[in-house]
């Protein structure tokens, strides 16, 4: 099945500028246009869009991306780059979780003695 970029968008969530954005910089270099240039999209081109929002909406840059995206383009002989680039984002994906749960701790106990501290310690500074 084909689908236009108005239907790609509302079923990626992304704008259409976005996805031109992502066609533009190399990241979609599988999809298909009419004879008059108009981008014409399939199932797979759709799935190719959810793995770079995973990869972007963890962290990883558009030219880190295009290079992860580079190595499944050139298939087999390059499946070894492509896991080293998978794990090396998995381990900042796994130092942004430590961060955030560190950061909900502090969150957690300023609300668990919200009335006993002030949730900034400024009551003390402003009297």
């Amino acid at each position: 099945m084909e689908y236009t970029i108005k239907q790609v968008a509302e079923k990626t969530n992304l704008s259409i500028y976005t996805l031109r954005y992502y066609d533009k910089e190399g990241l979609l270099p599988l999809i298909k246009r009419s004879e008059s240039g108009i981008r014409k999209f399939t199932d797979n081109d759709i799935e190719w869009i959810k793995l770079i929002c995973c990869l972007k909406n963890s962290g990883m840059s558009i030219e880190n991306i295009k290079q992860f995206m580079q190595c499944c383009l050139q298939g087999r002989e390059r499946l070894e780059d492509r896991k080293i680039i998978l794990t090396a984002h998995k381990k900042n994906i796994e130092k942004q979780i430590e961060q955030l749960y560190k950061s909900m701790e502090i969150v957690n106990y300023k609300l668990e003695h919200y009335k006993e501290i002030g949730i900034f310690h400024i009551d003390e500074q402003t009297e």
